[in-house]
């Protein structure tokens, strides 16, 4: 029940101090992602990484600031029900004409929860629903820019058009040539309409913020001829020797954009003055893809927390399936359950692990934070980080609930602890991640329709063979994109990688990770007598980050279909020369090109790009 009147001059003032919080946290947020274009246009790569980590931080960094400010000078948490009532009240005033009020919101939550004892989290405490619409904000034009500009390219040639716009981003770095580039993306996007009648209201609608992240900067739009639109982005990066700027290739469509914003790669840092107005835009023109997973693209990773819960409860709510030990090989440090009818899997810490693993559950967190806080390339997948989950309990099965009493007791709890009635699991800790084939399991079904039988030429089993290929091709591909990113994953298996619904494969075991530049790669030592050559056991010194690259193969190779694909495009990964010398580019402070596209996707001209 909310209060009938609002007579409490602290409630205001606490509610006024924790929009002041959110203000200062968003003012903070976008400066860093504002600073993002300068770093571009002076290729400062290594400040782009640290701004990118830093930036991370920003929200627990704020909210600690507010909750202990609300402490100190209201002593909140010593409030009664009535007051924080009333906070939430007056809090909701302060949204209007707000840019941000769901992201406000959020901070909200996050406040609250942290001042408050848990009795106090119902609905009158916190926003579990927004109570703001973000659907139609919209920004003085005469002060601010606007979320996005429309271009008519009947009034000039499409290529002058696509020139003015990009001028009109204002890059402080000159293009090698623009004119060229412009006629380039021309090209490509009257090719993409060449069955189409342009319509009177054919315009091309860019959103007015670049996109930056890696070594790359994204222009983002639109063409809407009719009631057709297709989506674009336009890579512009420096060319080989620094000189000047190109755009590298023009991806259309909802596919080439999916993997633009793909969940496996680090977040784009973008200065958005209405966020809300910048997810309904991508969300046009990727429907396929959740809000909470365009908000986290953006840097808004909390905000997407928020959305995927609340999109976790609407699912429970609408499903009855219930929760399982995930398919596929247990691992040996995290407990895997999944539920069927929900594309996610929950990834729970285990209590103890086998002797080899030499870890702690510190440790594993840790690797996860550097994941998260790491460039990935496309090839990790980003991790939703949550505590004290409830679920129902009728929702687990009895088999699930011994495997987590088994392997992680600490962080099971079983009670009716809102005091309702209802039996609730209650999870301490939890990661989430979007649910892929695992690696092994794509490569097993090749193999059981005929794939690792050459002499079977039945077209189940030619497909088989493709399937092969591409899945070992692909792994390879993501083990050198991670190398690229400073990144050695440790346990290399089949199982620990993922197929996306794209066919891209992705790392997903974090708990083994080191920077390659932490590792030391080396040969095995020639063998010092017949006693070592005969003998079963390593008879040479290993450190704790020693690698042995050559002695991959005995436990990836087994299969002769995957060896020969394996060894015909990536048999220099069995070579110790290539890890160290990639190593040694890192350390020299060179930074990798990672594309989020093809290669056959760029320019003609794209050779002169590194």
């Amino acid at each position: 029940m909310f209060p009938s009147r609002l007579d409490s001059s602290v409630a205001y003032d606490i509610a006024k101090a924790m929009m002041d919080g959110f203000n200062r946290h968003y003012q903070l947020f976008r400066t860093e992602s504002a600073r993002a274009k300068h770093r571009f246009e002076t290729a400062d790569w290594h400040g782009q990484q640290r701004a990118q980590r830093e930036r991370i931080e920003f929200y627990d960094l704020r909210v600690r600031e507010a909750s202990r400010r609300l402490e100190r000078e209201f002593k909140a948490g010593e409030q009664g029900m009535e007051i924080w009532q009333q906070i939430k009240l007056h809090y909701i005033g302060l949204l209007v004409d707000h840019h941000q009020p769901e992201l406000a919101e959020t901070f909200f939550n996050s406040v609250t929860t942290k001042i408050l004892h848990r009795s106090y989290f119902q609905n009158d405490f916190i926003f579990v629903r927004p109570a703001v619409s973000t659907e139609y904000i919209e920004n003085d034009e005469s002060k601010v820019r606007p979320t996005y500009r429309a271009y008519y390219p009947a009034r000039a040639s499409m290529a002058e058009t696509l020139q003015r716009m990009v001028e009109d981003f204002d890059l402080r770095k000159p293009f090698d040539d623009l004119p060229r580039d412009a006629g380039y993306v021309a090209a490509a996007m009257l090719a993409r309409l060449v069955d189409a009648q342009l319509r009177a209201n054919f315009q091309i609608q860019v959103l007015t913020g670049l996109f930056f992240r890696n070594k790359g900067c994204y222009i983002v739009g639109k063409l809407i001829n009719g009631f057709t639109e297709y989506p674009f982005a336009l890579p512009v990066l420096h060319n080989k020797a620094g000189t000047g700027l190109a755009i590298d290739a023009a991806l259309f469509g909802e596919d080439d954009l999916l993997m633009l914003f793909s969940f496996a790669r680090a977040y784009f840092m973008v200065d958005m003055e209405i966020p809300s107005a910048y997810v309904q835009f991508l969300r046009s023109m990727m429907p396929r893809k959740p809000r909470n997973e365009i908000y986290n693209a953006l840097g808004l990773a909390k905000q997407g927390k928020t959305l995927f819960y609340r999109d976790f409860l609407h699912h429970q709510r609408h499903s009855s399936d219930q929760f399982r030990i995930a398919p596929g090989i247990k691992g040996m440090v995290m407990l895997v359950f999944d539920l069927p009818s929900f594309p996610y899997v929950f990834k729970v810490i285990k209590d103890y692990y086998p002797h080899q693993k030499d870890t702690t559950r510190e440790q594993i967190m840790g690797k996860y934070l550097l994941v998260k806080q790491h460039d990935r390339v496309g090839r990790m997948a980003d991790t939703l980080e949550y505590s004290e989950v409830e679920f129902p309990r009728a929702r687990f099965s009895d088999e699930l609930i011994a495997e987590i009493e088994k392997f992680a007791p600490s962080q099971l709890e079983i009670s009716d602890r809102d005091g309702d009635g209802n039996i609730e699991v209650i999870i301490k800790h939890v990661y989430i991640e979007r649910r892929m084939i695992p690696l092994n399991i794509y490569l097993q079904e090749a193999f059981d329709a005929g794939g690792a039988n050459p002499a079977d030429t039945s077209p189940a089993a030619v497909r088989a063979r493709e399937q092969i290929e591409r899945g070992v091709i692909e792994y390879g591909n993501a083990i050198k994109d991670l190398v690229a990113a400073n990144i050695f994953p440790g346990d290399m298996l089949w199982k620990n990688f993922g197929i996306t619904r794209h066919g891209k494969v992705v790392f997903y075991d974090y708990d083994e990770i080191e920077y390659i530049t932490d590792c030391h790669f080396r040969r095995v030592p020639a063998p010092r007598n017949e006693e070592d050559e005969m003998s079963g056991e390593v008879w040479y010194s290993v450190g704790p980050r020693d690698v042995f690259p050559e002695t991959f193969a005995p436990f990836l190779l087994g299969n002769p279909a995957v060896r020969e694909v394996f060894m015909q495009h990536h048999a220099d990964l069995l070579d110790v020369e290539f890890w160290q010398t990639h190593k040694a580019r890192i350390q020299a402070g060179y930074v990798h090109d990672v594309f989020p596209y093809g290669r056959d996707k760029r320019f003609a001209k794209a050779q002169a790009i590194n």
